[in-house]
């Protein structure tokens, strides 16, 4: 969904590595991405950065994918849809970060470092011991070339190194304004593992000049390799994307977001029953706001509204509740059909359901969810709020009898209905007419609604809060609403 106001000269790119699921933090970076993309009628690319070959998997790749596509995050070039500068996997790039690689080398922008990394650890330990802050020193930047290729020609395992010009490097971040760091507290970083896979800071910046990135929009974790990385730019004749570092997420105590503040992974949300609508428009809001009250978005607000200059610099708070109610409120818009969909693999996981329903069984489903559309948050609330249709409840004495009430005239109000719901009509045993019918049973037998409705309710349910009693009566039926009656007078 590009926007028609076109810029091809706006490209964005989400950039994960396989490592691990998607999360919340990640799904947020995906989706200011874009928006942004869709906003401005640019350009969104997925490129998977699997180059960490310890870690990445491609159980994580896919779970990446199929909760951007869950999402509904669409991108316009990606490792399932090739665009002009694919591949979009860094490990099928290595060639190209090769021959950027060379180019540094001939140039003298980097060097082959031979050092083991146990006298590594040993400079290391000295720096500290120093009260230096740890940075290689450099020493293998002396060696003559000659040097370098009698060690490579003997096989001796070998890095290779950026050259570090000491210098203030300003980052003009599009959200914190100016950030300066001193390069010369870097030390010359590895950008070429031993292996010949690239590290980050070198493959990022290598793809993000072939894949012509405008915009970098990413965590403010990443702010600290931006300086570096704009060393490789300089170093390779480019002019770096404009950086945008959105906030961290942080958990209610405002430490960062992890998985002791619970579910962080878009794959629990999913399966805890929150909706993709409601999930994009929670973390949208999640260091981005309009700048009205307005809380509630549909896809096409957040493409028309989404801007950078609105992205705070502070954390934000990941507020469970926040996200609960702005579920339930995109359940209670869901058309009955796709929300009963929805709730009958939660109803099949509780065993309140086994088969697929018929066309019978499912128009008496979806009157049963009607009842609670209102009443619940997560589509996985559903089966703990419907199971008395299913199976009988277990009745609990203490929730039958009403505040102020006692089981004396609970008794004698639920032996009355018991007589008094078989002589009604199967044409009036209808929620509408019931409330009317029943209202004058309380009237003509001296009892307050609540000494009736309340113990009815309760014995049809065995809980203390659920829909009203008389749109279950009309579900449940005569004979049903007969038999629980009976069951809950027994225990008073």
């Amino acid at each position: 969904m590009k926007n028609r106001h076109s810029d091809p000269n706006i490209r964005v790119r989400f950039a994960p590595s396989p490592t691990g699921v998607l999360h919340i933090g990640s799904a947020r970076t995906a989706l200011f991405n874009y928006l942004f993309a869709r906003h401005t009628g640019g350009t969104f690319i997925l490129r998977i950065e699997d180059t960490d070959r310890g870690r990445s998997t491609i159980e994580s790749e896919n779970n990446i994918i199929e909760g951007m596509k869950w999402l509904g995050l669409d991108w316009d070039e990606g490792p399932d849809a090739e665009g002009p500068f694919g591949h979009y996997r860094q490990m099928e790039r290595l060639g190209i970060y090769k021959k950027y690689a060379q180019k540094l080398l001939v140039e003298n922008k980097a060097y082959h470092c031979f050092c083991k990394p146990e006298e590594l650890e040993k400079e290391r330990e000295a720096q500290m011991k120093e009260g230096i802050a740890p940075r290689y020193s450099g020493k293998c930047k002396n060696k003559s070339k000659d040097e370098a290729e009698k060690l490579i020609a003997l096989n001796t395992p070998h890095v290779i190194r950026f050259v570090i010009e000491p210098k203030k490097i300003i980052v003009n971040d599009l959200i914190r304004g100016n950030v300066e760091f001193d390069s010369s507290l870097f030390g010359d970083f590895v950008m070429v593992k031993s292996d010949g896979v690239p590290i980050f800071i070198f493959s990022n910046v290598v793809d993000d000049i072939e894949m012509k990135i405008s915009h970098v929009i990413r965590g403010e974790d990443h702010l600290s390799n931006t300086p570096k990385q704009i060393l490789v730019y300089e170093a390779l004749g480019a002019v770096p994307p404009q950086f945008a570092h959105i906030p961290m997420i942080l958990g209610p105590d405002k430490s960062k977001l992890s998985k002791r503040h619970g579910a962080t992974s878009i794959d629990d949300y999913k399966n805890q029953g929150f909706l993709a609508d409601a999930i994009v428009n929670f973390i949208s809001l999640l260091g981005w706001n309009p700048g009205t009250d307005q809380e509630i978005f549909t896809r096409e607000d957040l493409i028309k509204q989404f801007s950078l200059e609105r992205i705070q610099k502070s954390g934000a708070v990941f507020n469970i509740e926040k996200l609960k109610w702005l579920n339930g409120n995109y359940i209670r818009n869901l058309k009955i059909d796709k929300l009963t969909e929805l709730c009958i693999p939660y109803l099949q996981e509780a065993s309140l359901m086994v088969l697929a329903p018929s066309e019978k069984e499912l128009a008496r489903l979806e009157k049963i969810i009607l009842l609670e559309q209102s009443r619940i948050q997560t589509i996985s609330e559903i089966s703990g709020h419907i199971d008395y249709f299913f199976k009988e409840p277990q009745i609990d004495q203490k929730i039958l009898i009403p505040k102020k009430g006692n089981a004396e005239t609970t008794k004698k109000a639920l032996d009355a209905s018991a007589v008094f719901i078989m002589t009604i009509d199967n044409a009036d045993f209808e929620a509408n007419k019931l409330k009317d019918i029943w209202y004058k049973f309380c009237e003509q037998n001296n009892f307050k609604p609540i000494e009736v409705l309340w113990p009815l309710r309760a014995a049809f349910t065995g809980k203390e809060a659920s829909a009203g009693a008389f749109e279950i009566m009309e579900i449940l039926g005569k004979e049903k609403c007969v038999e629980r009656i009976n069951r809950a007078i027994s225990v008073l």
